[in-house]
């Protein structure tokens, strides 16, 4: 996945702010779509593409924190806030809500530069993520229901034998198992395959740990 289409959106109710901002970022290459307001940006379908949000925190109707609030129930974004004042509560409030960062007006030219490609790059590093995962999710579900069960026991540390005693079968199919996960699951060592259930949230408490509690 590379940075291609990046969208920069811009929400605030000046619109002297706005066409400063978006002859700004035009002119460094970004492409640009500016909202009035809050709403006006909630409604709107956003493409499926990676972006940022520059967003007034002291707006008519709805604030900028309210806006950043409904936008993490849905699809999130990173979000760089903007402010006529210093405002040290919202600051931290919209930080603690995974802001980007937290810029005053009149805004320093090269600090929004820097913190829209940062934005960016945390955008594309996210989706990034979803995808891997997304993949993940599917190689698991590729196993069998048995190879499901098998394969948290042998990454919390059971031994192949264990791991037969454990679940009624021999020592052999779960050998017979343990390579069919390994494939499937696309790991190309034991420990790549723990590393990618701790991803799956699978349980790795080692079984000598176990026995003695």
């Amino acid at each position: 996945m590379e940075r291609t289409n990046e969208l920069v959106y811009i929400v605030d109710d000046e619109a002297s702010v706005r066409e400063a901002l978006s002859t700004l970022l035009q002119a460094n290459g970004k492409c640009v779509q500016i909202f009035t307001s809050g709403q006006e940006f909630l409604d709107f379908s956003r493409e499926d593409s990676c972006a940022c949000l520059i967003l007034d925190i002291n707006m008519p109707g709805l604030s900028g924190l309210e806006v950043q609030e409904l936008i993490s129930t849905k699809t999130p974004i990173p979000v760089i806030f903007l402010t006529g004042r210093g405002d040290v509560p919202s600051s931290v409030r919209a930080m603690k809500g995974g802001a980007v960062d937290f810029l005053t007006k009149p805004v320093d030219e090269e600090a929004l530069l820097v913190s829209v490609e940062r934005a960016l790059s945390q955008d594309l590093a996210s989706r990034r993520e979803a995808v891997e995962h997304a993949r993940l999710v599917a190689r698991f579900g590729s196993l069998t229901p048995r190879e499901r069960e098998v394969l948290p026991l042998l990454v919390r540390g059971l031994l192949n034998k264990q791991t037969a005693s454990e679940l009624g079968i021999t020592e052999n199919t779960v050998q017979v198992h343990r390579a069919r996960i390994m494939r499937k699951m696309e790991a190309d060592s034991f420990a790549t395959l723990v590393k990618l259930a701790v991803k799956l949230n699978l349980g790795t408490t080692s079984a000598s740990t176990e026995s003695r509690s």
